[in-house]
């Protein structure tokens, strides 16, 4: 049906005027659809001149009683069908193809949003905004307001525009790829990454919480790829032969050895990743809970893919040495003929705890403990990834101390000292160090306290800050790297004894500090105190075995952790003796007279052998023995064999 417009009244046609916002010229309301069709199929690069003169006036006449409405917005289905109005004075039809809105400044306030354009339209083109500014427009525009000021904005928005948002090639049309780096620009500031917007929106305690919850950290944060992992150049750096064997995609058999936390696990990890970039099969197990019909499937697969699709296949085993003898046999065969390529992981020695022929099959790769500064690294990725924010604790006051509702300000924040106190608390286990951040700052959430004041600044209460305190809490202690059963128990207690052979009285209490710390049986240490009494301080100072004796009975007695003072006693006492190897070294020489004698031993001189019964004294046994009480002055008497007549144990070392 047809309703009247505003031409109707002049009053209401000179009212609801409106400016287009591709060509500028104003025409009454009710034109302003139709003329946005026409408009933007003529100048596509949304760069018109505004026309001389008026537009011209429709054939359709819009009725008096709906002058004051606004005009239907066409639905998709009209759109789409492409139905076109009545021709105008000069015969033209206009298009009724669905568009995407322009960026109105005056119009929105009158007229509903266009619907959405088809890829491909031609109405994509001219708009010279992106999508997020252009949806921001429209919804500033919701409600109506006299045209004096809603002219004014517009004239500041088109300003504006052609500013900031305008294209730099002067083609009028939006650039996809630059949209996508700018989404990609105020992620990375979100989440703290280097060269973000800074206005970007940082995330809320509540989006750190979620993205704290769930799976440890240090699982979340494992890197894909080799340029992420820090801490281990001497092992897989730029020109080292794994680097090297792992860009040619010739990986062959390795053992990984390191402490916990050293990156084991994230190193094949990134193999594979990249194993799987070159159809390579990779297959993780763990020792703990595998058995060997699971490795039999693995390997029964193995033969399969590589004799049918001449496809390789990686299968890490963690924790390795948590397999048998008879266990690790099972790979023998298998890594000998290519089948497999086996990667293994272990805190232990693999010379202990690996097969002596898997070993000989593998290149052991040695993976060193953290570094602090590798420690840092890994723990600021984590912080940034967070988009917690670090506080100076150089600066005396924070610019970011005083409240503030920005959304683009952080409200998660942690102290530079606790995350230096963090990364030299963890001994060198990255593990150990991301859990511990992901726990002091779910602790902190979870209390919700405010930040209280600092140096006489208020801060406000929706922010949350993560102390040196609250870390220290958190891990109690520091992480010793110790195991009792394992390689470090003896790279300890080798360390306590060279001390004290050395006199270096500090470090002997730092190694038994060490071991005491790290859970070790005080019995064990008392026991190599005592050892060390005899072989180290001998006879230079022979009260010394009595102090080791003594403290070895004090610790039976009393335990742990009163016994301590006792062996820290005995080990300084031992490091200040003066020292004597003359009886352990003798009796070296004994020892090895005796295992390089040629031939059989030399049989016991008569004289020397015991007679106890009548037929050994009738044999000779005993007989010019000299009974050394009977005689005043020394006796002249051989008491060696006598093919070592001569020979002494303290000067000599070899018989």
């Amino acid at each position: 049906m047809e309703v009247s417009g505003p031409e109707d009244d002049p009053f209401l046609a000179q009212l609801h005027r409106v400016q287009c916002p591709v060509c500028q010229q104003t025409m009454p309301a009710a034109h302003i659809n139709s003329h946005l069709d026409r408009c933007l199929l003529l100048h596509p690069a949304g760069q018109a001149e505004p026309a001389a003169g008026p537009p011209r006036a429709k054939r359709r006449r819009p009725s008096e009683s709906s002058a004051l409405k606004q005009p239907a917005t066409p639905t998709a289905a009209e759109s789409s069908e492409g139905e076109a109005e009545e021709p105008d004075d000069g015969g033209e039809t206009e298009s009724r193809e669905s568009y995407d809105a322009p960026p109105t400044p005056s119009g929105a306030r009158l007229i509903p949003d266009f619907p959405v354009a088809r890829p491909g339209s031609p109405a994509r083109k001219g708009t010279g905004k992106r999508p997020a500014a252009a949806a921001a427009a429209a919804a500033g525009s919701a409600s109506p307001r006299s045209w004096d000021e809603a002219e004014a904005p517009e004239e500041e928005e088109a300003v504006g525009d052609a500013d900031g948002d305008a294209d730099a090639d002067g083609d009028g049309e939006d650039d996809a790829g630059r949209w996508d780096a700018d989404a990609a620009a105020a992620t990375a500031a979100a989440f703290g990454a280097p060269g973000g917007r800074p206005h970007a929106r940082a995330p809320a305690a509540e989006e750190v919480r979620q993205m704290l919850e769930g799976k440890p950290l240090a699982d979340k944060m494992r890197p894909d790829s080799l340029q992420d992992y820090v801490g281990q150049g001497r092992a897989v750096g730029p020109e080292t032969l794994l680097r090297s064997l792992l860009e040619a995609n010739e990986l062959p058999s390795l053992i990984l050895w390191g402490p916990p936390g050293c990156g084991k696990t994230t190193l094949a990890h990134i193999i594979a990743n990249h194993s799987k970039k070159h159809s390579i099969r990779f297959v993780t197990l763990s020792a703990t809970n595998a058995k060997t019909t699971d490795v039999r499937d693995v390997i029964k697969q193995a033969q399969n893919e590589k004799s049918f699709f001449k496809r390789k296949t990686i299968l890490f085993i963690d924790e390795i040495h948590r397999f048998n003898k008879s266990q690790q046999d099972t790979f023998l065969p298998h890594v000998e003929c290519g089948t497999i390529t086996l990667i293994g992981a272990t805190t232990e020695n693999p010379s202990f705890q690996v097969n002596a022929a898997l070993l000989s099959r593998c290149r052991v790769i040695v993976l060193e403990k953290l570094p602090v500064e590798a420690v840092v690294t890994v723990l600021m990725r984590a912080i940034n990834t967070l988009g917690i924010h670090v506080l100076d604790s150089s600066r005396p006051a924070d610019p970011l101390s005083h409240g503030s509702n920005s959304s683009s300000e952080p409200s998660v924040f942690i102290e530079d000292r606790a995350v230096d106190t963090l990364a030299h608390l963890s001994d060198g286990d990255a593990r150990t160090g991301l859990n511990g951040l992901q726990l002091a700052v779910l602790a902190r959430l979870s209390a919700r306290k405010a930040f209280g004041k600092k140096s006489g600044q208020t801060y406000s209460p929706s922010r949350v800050l993560v102390t040196e305190g609250d870390v220290k809490e958190g891990l109690q202690r520091s992480h010793i790297l110790y195991d009792r059963a394992g390689d470090e128990h003896y790279n300890c207690i080798s360390a306590l004894h060279k001390s004290m052979r050395g006199s270096d009285q500090s470090a002997s209490l730092y190694w038994l500090g060490r071991m005491l710390e790290g859970g070790e049986d005080p019995l064990y240490v008392a026991r190599r105190l005592v050892r060390f009494a005899s072989e180290d301080v001998g006879l230079a100072d022979p009260s010394a075995l009595t102090q080791a004796v003594a403290a070895y009975q004090g610790c039976h007695f009393i335990g742990m952790p009163e016994c301590e003072v006792l062996l820290a006693q005995c080990v300084v006492y031992l490091a200040r003796a003066p020292k004597s190897i003359e009886v352990f070294s003798a009796y070296n020489n004994v020892k090895a007279c005796l295992r390089g004698h040629p031939g059989p031993l030399p049989p016991v001189p008569l004289h020397l052998r015991n007679a106890p019964t009548r037929l050994m004294k009738d044999l000779g046994y005993g007989q010019g023995y000299k009974y050394n009480p009977a005689y005043s002055e020394p006796v002249d008497q051989e008491y060696l064999p006598e093919q070592l007549r001569g020979v002494d144990f303290f000067k000599q070392r070899r018989c």
